[in-house]
């Protein structure tokens, strides 16, 4: 109950969010976002409707979609997300805060990208072309991220030929910076990577990065391998994950015990548990690993 209530308040959070960069934004000055919003935004353009009328009427299509790709408490969760996005859309009050075109795209995309990313992070959708790419996913096995560019693509040049080129670029503008914006909601701002190292001096490493860098490691038996040094006999492969920031140090590292070590790196988007830090208290390299706190230790009173 207290996840689902912290839920809640986070996608009405979102929906604040989003609709700020609606209102005192986008709006104003008829720049439009990707997906359905962009559509609302255009249909509001072109024939003078009530954006919130329209986002609900432009939604249900795509809802019906999610009621068969979708869990139903997203479903429902997505539902009210839209209804309350209508709802403040509709009642807000907001004056434009600027008339600098470039400020408006940026920010625009800026908090509507934050709304969307919040909302999006506890199960729920404020766009429906999110909805279509999973569908068509599904279907066809097109990726998302195909569609939705596709989708916003036809968007944006029917906004070219019905308003303004101008507008059409500046509203591109406003979607990259959304789907920046929604990308680091979701993955979150700690930029995290993940090594997979193969050594001869595995457990050498292994020690150094949990003394040196502050990391925990996880141990793979190789069984077998080939390499350009021949056949590879069985061995400890380390896998471990830091923060961006010690990616050099701990290159270094490795380097200077194993300057043959084969490393894979890759991109995390997501932590939790574990014992991963941005730097390892000794309280915390005591519980790790006690023999490499008790040496750590005995070289700290030699060097004093």
């Amino acid at each position: 109950m207290k996840q689902l209530f912290s839920e809640i308040f986070q996608i009405f959070i979102g929906i604040l969010l989003a609709s700020i960069g609606l209102k005192m934004f986008l709006l104003p000055n008829g720049f439009l976002d990707g997906g359905v919003t962009g559509i609302a935004i255009l249909v509001s353009e072109l024939f003078a409707i009530d954006i919130s009328i329209i986002l609900l009427v432009v939604s249900i299509p795509f809802l019906a979609l999610a009621w068969f790709t979708l869990t139903k408490r997203i479903f429902v969760k997505s539902i009210l997300s839209i209804i309350g996005l209508a709802i403040f859309i509709h009642f807000e009050n907001f004056s434009s805060v600027t008339d600098d075109k470039l400020l408006i795209a940026i920010f625009g995309g800026l908090f509507l990208g934050a709304g969307i990313g919040l909302t999006i992070r506890n199960g729920a959708v404020l766009d429906g072309s999110e909805i279509l790419g999973i569908f068509i996913n599904d279907r066809l096995g097109i990726s998302i991220g195909k569609v939705i560019l596709g989708f916003n693509a036809i968007l944006f040049a029917v906004t070219a030929l019905l308003l303004s080129v101008e507008i059409a670029m500046y509203s591109v503008l406003t979607f990259l910076v959304t789907a920046k914006i929604i990308d680091l909601m979701i993955e979150g701002f700690e930029d995290f990577v993940g090594l997979m190292i193969v050594s001869e001096a595995s457990a050498e490493i292994e020690d150094e990065l949990i003394r040196i860098v502050g990391t925990g490691v996880t141990l793979y038996k190789g069984a077998r391998g080939h390499g350009k040094r021949g056949a590879q006999t069985e061995k400890d492969i380390i896998h471990t994950v830091i923060n961006r920031i010690d990616i050099r140090r701990t290159y270094n590292l490795i380097d200077k015990i194993d300057k043959h070590a084969f490393i894979i790196e890759f991109d995390v988007n997501n932590i939790k548990g574990g014992i991963l830090t941005k730097y390892l208290t000794k309280e915390g390299l005591k519980k790790l690993s006690p023999a490499l706190y008790k040496q750590t230790e005995e070289s700290e009173e030699k060097a004093t």
